[in-house]
């Protein structure tokens, strides 16, 4: 059997802060100089979006600001949540080999349904919905996404313990369509809380954190024990925060690039979420992409293949579109939770089918 995972919690850190430990503790593991590891965080007031989103498209920001609700971009893919003391983060990270589990979306369900199999033994009915959801009769009470690094997979998800939806919903832009696909008339019913199922029998976090414990080790077969937040893990987190994750340039990394004059905006939802594209054609006939941008709340790992897909789609001929997603995809190693290269062609190919519009 292996060795154990460590289980650790990081507490209420400011939302910056918290995400810069992520990479720290990804890289560190890489180097065998922490284990496997089960880590439990908590956020003050804060507005977190996915690695490729549109920061401008899904945050209110005039919002934020006025109430003191931080706003922090994440190093894994998925959709923009709002979080407050009010909910649990949880996360995993560790060895491919660690579950004998070999790709992403294998390992997602697995852990999603152990995490669901935690909350159960609170009392509420749980369930995994895929792609990567977990719920309560068809309301979500977690959101989780992931993706590896080399042979290291960070996993994380959360848990709605107690949290004003009201104030979600203003803090976010939350599309309508994203709402009415659960037949629901509002975002506010498309969450629910421990709070709201439980009332007055809601454990306090302690007890949450040891029954997510319980179905992470009886489902996925692994043992666990408390162990020490490293000097080395908070050393390398702060470097972090400060060249990367907690500058404004990261934040506002992909920010309302369809303002830019010039640009054609296209985009695709499919089952696996949404692809939004923006491309800049030139020549005569406007006929070859001088660069293209990939936004969305969809999950790729590594998510540094986006930015590469991007570069390997400059200069490509508009005819030649298909044929330079596919090649780059077969070529690259990559593990898709959520999309494929059709998802994407569909995005870039309806940008370019607006380009007689603007010629």
């Amino acid at each position: 059997m292996s060795a154990p995972f460590r289980i650790i919690d990081t507490g209420v850190r400011e939302g910056r802060a918290n995400i810069a430990f992520d990479p720290a503790l990804i890289e560190l593991r890489q180097q065998d100089k922490v284990p496997d590891t089960i880590r439990f965080m908590r956020f003050p007031p804060t507005a977190l979006i996915g690695r490729h989103q549109d920061l401008s498209h899904e945050v209110n920001l005039e919002f934020c600001e006025r109430e003191n609700i931080g706003v922090v971009r994440r190093v894994t893919g998925g959709g923009a949540i709002y979080l407050d003391e009010g909910q649990l983060g949880w996360e995993l990270v560790f060895q491919r080999a660690s579950l004998g589990i070999a790709n992403l979306p294998d390992i997602a369900a697995a852990v999603c349904n152990a995490a669901a199999a935690g909350l159960r033994r609170l009392g509420v009915n749980a369930k995994f919905r895929p792609r990567n959801d977990i719920e309560v009769d068809g309301r979500k009470i977690s959101g989780t996404g992931g993706f590896f690094d080399g042979d290291v997979l960070i996993y994380q998800g959360t848990v709605l313990v107690d949290m004003d939806a009201h104030r979600m919903v203003q803090a976010l832009h939350i599309p309508a369509a994203k709402v009415a696909k659960h037949d629901l008339d509002s975002a506010e019913q498309r969450v629910v809380t421990l709070k709201e199922l439980l009332g007055d029998d809601l454990p306090d976090i302690d007890t949450i954190q040891a029954a997510l414990i319980r179905g992470f080790t009886e489902c996925l077969g692994i043992d666990a024990e408390p162990g020490e937040i490293t000097a080395a893990e908070e050393t390398l987190a702060q470097e972090y925060f400060d060249e990367e994750i907690g500058t404004e340039a990261f934040v506002h990394e992909i920010d309302d690039p369809g303002g830019v004059g010039g640009l054609l905006a296209g985009t695709h939802t499919g089952l696996g979420g949404t692809v939004n594209a923006y491309v800049k054609l030139e020549g005569p006939m406007l006929r070859r992409l001088q660069r293209a941008l990939i936004t969305g709340d969809f999950f790729v790992t590594p998510p540094r293949v986006v930015f590469d897909l991007e570069a390997s789609l400059a200069g490509a001929r508009i005819e030649e579109v298909q044929a330079t997603v596919e090649r780059f995809f077969e070529e690259t190693d990559v593990d898709m939770l959520s999309v494929g290269p059709a998802d994407f062609v569909a995005s870039i190919s309806d940008a370019i089918g607006k380009r007689e519009v603007s010629s």
